[in-house]
């Protein structure tokens, strides 16, 4: 049901499609750090890691995953290394033992963050 006092639907729904595109992005950005951590307790390379966040509603393109796993490389939370198994040369990612201390930490964070959205929310 709507009530307009001044303006009409048309203008209602309008300015809820204005909100820029962009915030959903912006959301995910940084859920993805905790999504491919949560998923590197074991290692993975890039096309597998892809499929098993999509596989649980977290989809990430390829130019988005393969810079954010070398940054966390270069942070010094992944080891990688390369293998030869059935197919092409593959570097697999795994969370090393800083990765695994700033997955606990993030973990922590995001629960505590998501409790205190949930009372803002309601």
């Amino acid at each position: 049901m709507y009530h307009v006092v001044h303006g009409d639907v048309y203008d209602m729904v309008k300015a809820r499609e204005a909100t820029p595109p962009k915030l959903d992005t912006e959301l995910r950005r940084g859920a993805l750090v905790l999504a491919v951590l949560s998923q590197l307790r074991t290692a993975q390379y890039g096309y597998s890691l892809r499929q098993a966040l999509a596989r649980q509603g977290m989809p990430i393109e390829e130019g988005t995953l393969y810079p954010l796993l070398r940054r966390l490389e270069d942070q010094g939370l992944l080891a990688s290394e390369w293998r030869i198994e059935d197919g092409p040369p593959r570097r697999y990612y795994k969370l090393n033992a800083a990765g695994t201390r700033a997955l606990a930490d993030l973990t922590a964070n995001w629960r505590a963050l998501v409790s205190t959205l949930n009372g803002l929310l309601d």
